[in-house]
């Protein structure tokens, strides 16, 4: 299957690019409609996109030539901001500016629960970093690293070893997890670093947990390595946008990096020489949201 990066931008178009050609070979166009794509998330087999635009999730076939969503999710009252389907692809779920994170049931398309968050939700929180319980209504962890600075974004690792989060003023703060049954405590802090002296944008944890990207307003993205230890240092300075960086995504071997900005542009990057492998042209407002499918599942 061909790798297919799909990118969502204020022009009201979400594009579909054959990432080594740099071809768009499908657009949705939304004109007339209100709202914008504010973010992506694959379903597990990738084979489904949702996109989170204004008050509503659509749910699209990565691989179809229709601009018709297979589903339309509509209960949020305000701007959905982040949207991450469940491992085994039954559920989806979204946080919204209008301050609840739901669970939705993606058999039935339903709201299968609702958490009040209290504050507008940025990625997975905002302020605070809270884990829901997803068999009770509660929340069972709260962390407030920085105070009253509002947390950006959040990253979980895919073996579920550590958590990133990210906050508006640039700064990094990463927690081990540990077993439920040990004697330590489940989130465990291990490290903060300043990652941009300008506002940070996006956190995201490499599939081989070996890389953390961080995207900020300073048109930078910075690749972070990660020891054994959790130490993290900086590898490489992307550069080359020539606005704010407001999204990233890794394929899926963590050998590349994909990057939405609003330049208008998105950007291939090869990890090992830092450099940009292909620039995607096209939209005609920034680009705000990616996401990589390249038929791994």
């Amino acid at each position: 299957m061909s790798v297919i990066l799909v990118t969502g931008s204020y022009d009201h178009e979400i594009r579909f690019w054959e990432a080594w050609s740099g071809i768009c070979s499908r657009t949705i166009a939304r004109s007339g409609e209100s709202g914008v794509s504010n973010t992506f998330s694959h379903f597990p087999s990738k084979r489904l996109l949702a996109a989170a635009i204004h008050k509503k999730v659509y749910i699209y076939e990565i691989t179809s030539t229709s601009s018709t969503p297979l589903t339309c999710l509509d209960a949020h009252t305000n701007n959905v901001t982040s949207v991450s389907f469940h491992s085994e692809g039954k559920w989806l779920v979204t946080g919204s500016e209008d301050g609840t994170i739901r669970i939705w049931d993606l058999r039935s398309t339903q709201v299968h629960r609702t958490y009040d968050n209290g504050a507008p939700v940025n990625d997975v929180c905002r302020v605070a970093l809270k884990q829901w319980d997803l068999s009770e209504n509660l929340c069972s962890h709260e962390l407030t690293p920085a105070g009253d600075v509002p947390i950006r974004s959040v990253s979980l690792a895919s073996d579920g070893s550590c958590l990133v989060a990210g906050n508006n003023k640039g700064k990094c703060y990463v927690w081990k997890i540990n077993e439920e049954k040990s004697d330590l405590p489940r989130y465990q802090a291990v490290t903060k670093f300043s990652a941009h002296k300008k506002y940070l944008t996006r956190v995201l944890l490499s599939p081989d947990v070996k890389y953390l990207a961080t995207c900020s307003a300073d048109t930078t993205v910075k690749i972070w390595s990660i020891s054994q230890n959790y130490e993290f240092r900086q590898e490489k300075v992307l550069q080359g946008h020539q606005r704010w960086v407001w999204d990233c995504a890794f394929s899926a071997d963590s050998a590349y990096l994909v990057t939405a900005s609003s330049d208008h542009t998105a950007r291939l990057w090869e990890m090992a020489s830092g450099e940009t492998v292909r620039q995607y042209n096209g939209h005609h407002k920034a680009a705000v949201c990616c996401a990589l499918h390249d038929g791994a599942g």
